[in-house]
C-alpha cells in the first residue's frame, strides 16, 4: 500500500487537480494506494473541494477548524498512517504539496526507488528560472546555513516535501519521540528536520533529482528568504545541540 499524505492550507484552486492527476498516475502505475489530506483549518473552499472527491478517489481527509501549521500537519499525517498500515515494513508513505509544485508524474520513480530496497528515498529539486525569486534565493543559500550543523552526505537538497518513507521506519521514529512532538520547527525547516531525525533509523536513504513546477501554482510563494534562512539557522543548531543527527 502507498499512502500519499498532502498537507493542505487554502489551496482550492489547485488541490481538486492535484487529486485527479493522481488517480490518473497512479492507476497507470499499478499500485494499491490511498490518499491522505490534512485540511489545516483553511478559510477558503478546500473542505468542500476535498469533500466532492471522497466519493471518487481513496480519499480521507483529517485536520479541523484551526490552522495548527505545516510541521503539526505532516506529523499528524504520519501517526494516522502509522496507526492505519497493515504492513509496516512494505508499505510507503508519499508526502508532497497541495499547490501543485510536486508533480504526481515523479511518484512512481520514487516508488521504484523505494520497492528497490531504499528506506528513505527524496526528490531533489534542480533549480530553473522559473522558480519564484524568494524560492530560488533560499534555496541557494540554505545548504551554506545549515551545513555546520547537519550532515546528510547521500542527500543534497534536504529541503523539498516529496519523498517516500518506509512506515516502519517512521514507526521507529515516532516511537522514539513517544508522546512529545515529534516536529519543531515549520515548513522547510520541517523537511529537513524530518529528515535528520529518521536518517537515524533509516538503513538507506537514496535521492533523485526532479524539477518543480511552480509556475502552475495560481498563489504567491509564501516563502519569505531571510526569515526562512534566521528560521533554518536555528533549527539546524537546535537539532545539532540535541544530537538527533549521525555526523
Amino acid at each position: 500500500m502507498i499512502y500519499i499524505c498532502i498537507p493542505a492550507y487554502n489551496e482550492a484552486p489547485t488541490v481538486g487537480l492535484l487529486l485527479w492527476r493522481l488517480r490518473s498516475v497512479m492507476q497507470e502505475f499499478a499500485r494499491e494506494y490511498e490518499i491522505i489530506v490534512y485540511n489545516d483549518g483553511s478559510t477558503d473552499a478546500t473542505a468542500e473541494t476535498l469533500t466532492s472527491y471522497t466519493e471518487v478517489l481513496p480519499l480521507t481527509v483529517i485536520g479541523g477548524t484551526k490552522h495548527r501549521g505545516y510541521a503539526y500537519a505532516l506529523e499528524e499525517l504520519m501517526r494516522a498512517v502509522s496507526r492505519r498500515t497493515r504492513y509496516p515494513r512494505r508499505d510507503g508513505l508519499v508526502t508532497m504539496q497541495a499547490d501543485f509544485t510536486d508533480r504526481p508524474e515523479d511518484i512512481p520513480e520514487l516508488i521504484k526507488r523505494f520497492e528497490g530496497g531504499a528506506d528513505v528515498v527524496v526528490a531533489e529539486r534542480e533549480i530553473t528560472p522559473a522558480w519564484p525569486g524568494p524560492v530560488r534565493m533560499l534555496r541557494r543559500i540554505a545548504p551554506f546555513i545549515i551545513r555546520p550543523f547537519i550532515q546528510l552526505p547521500d542527500i543534497k537538497d534536504p529541503f523539498g516535501t516529496l519523498r517516500v518513507y518506509r512506515i516502519s521506519v517512521l514507526r521507529d521514529l515516532l516511537k522514539d519521540a513517544g508522546d512529545k512532538p515529534l516536529l519543531h520547527s515549520d515548513g522547510w525547516c520541517a523537511n529537513v528536520e524530518l529528515l535528520a531525525r529518521v536518517s537515524r533509523f533509516a538503513r538507506r536513504l537514496e535521492s533523485i533529482v526532479f524539477s518543480p513546477r511552480y509556475e502552475l501554482r495560481p498563489r504567491a510563494s509564501r516563502v519569505r528568504p531571510w526569515r526562512h534562512a534566521l528560521a533554518l539557522y536555528r533549527s539546524a543548531r537546535a537539532l545539532r545541540a540535541a544530537k538527533v543527527v549521525a555526523s
